[in-house]
């Protein structure tokens, strides 16, 4: 739940005017609604009064312990009174001209540039941060309080990180089916998700580094995630200190067995230091303490396809600061329900600030890094990571804050699922198998009726699409591979790192930061009614399988 705080969100009658330099220090936000994303004003209904869905992607029926049912807004615009007016103007810039005008050399070698590694390949913010700029010393005591980058993004054939030493920092990468819609790459950007776990999920109970302790560990927390079972290679249970496969024996495990049910005695349990400290556990929730770090990249158009560039849009870090039991988040999403239901026009309020980050009420603080005008990276303003609290704070589709980690590929997936995308590309990556035994992307394609939730991409449609509909023979071909779907061309990727770079250059990010061409006025709503109808029926049920 976002808790009301001294730190409010209110700012009536301030100017939506974008500025060239973001104030690091600002609290109050120019636009109190920040946390609800553009693709929330899509028109649903098109000119032919044919419904589009691509709000089941965020609002759905929640797995456990996730509470907030929020499937409802499927079939309405409910929205706070000071967000009816849309405030992502940038959604009806015609770029087309400016687009056109860009020398494709020119955009190649702007992608192609490094802002995240210095000369000496480690990351060049952590060196800036050492020597504070003033204007990023939001709390004024002459030093950085927030994360500060250290991953190497070199990855070796587990998929771990390690800097240019050699040195291992704890980071490991993995591959997963990107989220329908905006994360596809030929919406704009390339990502990469990367997972690291605390020390005592490292170590063995003795508290010495052991990396197999560390891939059991991992193991576990994606089997507490998935509900479900995970294969591993074989792993002395003694040395791990848990039964595994929970078959009564300290032998041999090849698997992690899934069980919680702890009112009946039934649990699993941590290897190694975290086990012996008998560290907390449970269903559908991370340990405490662990980080995420996700690069949003530009797209890179190579001879063999297209790729995620070197050069980041930006570089955003969750880390998992508090437990929250069940009841907690249960009562924390009744109460914000409720405080829904009796100021209907109140918007979300959140604690924090640039430097230290956000809390988004659930455990985790949420921050971020984003290019300045130059093109270096530099911290997002306290507006621009509010920004991120739409997507990682109280919706009903994420299992513990986080999209990315249950849609990890298995365990017979190359490398188990456990390697980053310069390893190995979209090529043969297979679509997401529903509940239902429908695949993910064809059934967004078939309920959403376009490739993105803005109707933008066109050629998408055409391509893809036979009045509206997904034919069979193509949704067969996305089971064993959606690279053709989700992989633009070059020529497409070109014009989408051209349009975004000139939001860049504006630091118009408070205007919105999604890369499009033409106005957009024919499926994005300037300014919608309170509770408006979507037009949707039934809300969509969601990929997993709901307990």
């Amino acid at each position: 739940m976002f808790r009301p705080t001294v730190l409010s969100l209110l700012a009536l009658g301030a100017s939506l005017a974008p500025a060239l330099a973001a104030d690091l220090r600002a609290a109050i936000p120019r636009n109190q609604t920040a946390y609800i994303p553009p693709q929330c004003y899509t028109r649903t209904i098109d000119d032919a009064d044919g419904a589009h869905n691509p709000c089941q992607t965020c609002h759905t029926y929640p797995r456990r312990p996730n509470y907030v049912v929020d499937a409802d807004l499927q079939q309405s615009y409910a929205m706070p009174g000071p967000a009816l007016a849309n405030p992502w103007t940038n959604l009806f810039v015609d770029r087309r001209a400016a687009v056109a005008a860009t020398d494709p050399a020119e955009i190649d070698a702007w992608v192609r540039q490094d802002n995240y590694r210095g000369p000496d390949g480690r990351p060049a913010l952590a060196g800036k941060l050492a020597e504070l700029p003033a204007a990023w010393d939001v709390d004024g005591d002459g030093r950085w309080s927030g994360y500060v980058p250290d991953a190497g993004f070199d990855f070796d054939a587990d998929g771990f990180d390690r800097m240019p030493d050699g040195r291992p920092t704890g980071w490991r990468a993995f591959a997963y089916q990107p989220l329908p819609g905006t994360f596809w790459p030929v919406n704009g950007s390339g990502d990469d998700v990367l997972i690291r776990l605390p020390e005592a999920y490292r170590q063995r109970a003795d508290g010495t580094p052991d990396r197999e302790v560390y891939k059991v560990n991992l193991a576990i927390a994606e089997a507490l995630i998935r509900r479900a079972g995970v294969a591993i290679a074989p792993a002395d249970e003694a040395a791990m200190g848990a039964d595994l496969d929970r078959d009564g024996v300290l032998g041999t495990a090849d698997h992690v067995a899934y069980a919680f049910d702890p009112r009946n005695g039934v649990t699993m349990h941590w290897a190694g230091r975290a086990g012996a400290e008998d560290a907390p556990l449970a269903a559908g929730l991370y340990p405490l303490g662990t980080e995420f770090l996700h690069s949003v990249r530009y797209l890179d158009p190579q001879p063999g396809g297209v790729t995620l560039a070197p050069r980041m849009k930006e570089l955003r870090y969750m880390r998992k600061t508090r437990w929250q039991t069940y009841a907690d988040l249960e009562e924390s999403a009744l109460a914000e329900k409720k405080e829904d239901a009796d100021f209907p026009d109140r918007t979300k309020q959140f604690l924090g600030n640039a430097e230290t980050g956000i809390p988004n009420g659930t455990g985790w603080r949420l921050q971020g890094f984003i290019e300045d005008a130059q093109g270096r990276l530099r911290p997002q303003s306290f507006e621009e990571t509010a920004f991120c609290m739409g997507c990682h704070g109280s919706i009903g589709a994420t299992d513990d804050s986080t999209f990315a980690f249950p849609r990890k590929l298995p365990a017979d997936a190359f490398r188990g699922g456990w390697y980053h995308w310069d390893q190995k590309g979209l090529g043969g990556l297979p679509d997401l198998v529903r509940a239902d035994g429908e695949g993910d992307y064809a059934h967004y394609l078939r309920t959403n009726g376009a490739g993105d939730e803005f109707r933008a991409n066109e050629a998408l449609i055409r391509s893809w699409l036979e009045d509206g509909d997904l034919p069979d023979g193509r949704a067969d071909a996305l089971r064993e591979d959606v690279a053709p779907l989700i992989r633009p061309d070059a020529e497409r990727a070109r014009a989408l790192n051209a349009a975004y770079r000139m939001i860049v250059r504006e630091q118009s990010f408070d205007l919105g930061r999604d890369a499009t061409l033409a106005p957009l006025d024919a499926t994005v709503w300037r300014k919608v009614d309170q509770d408006q109808p979507t037009g949707i029926g039934t809300p969509q049920q969601p990929w997993y399988p709901r307990r």
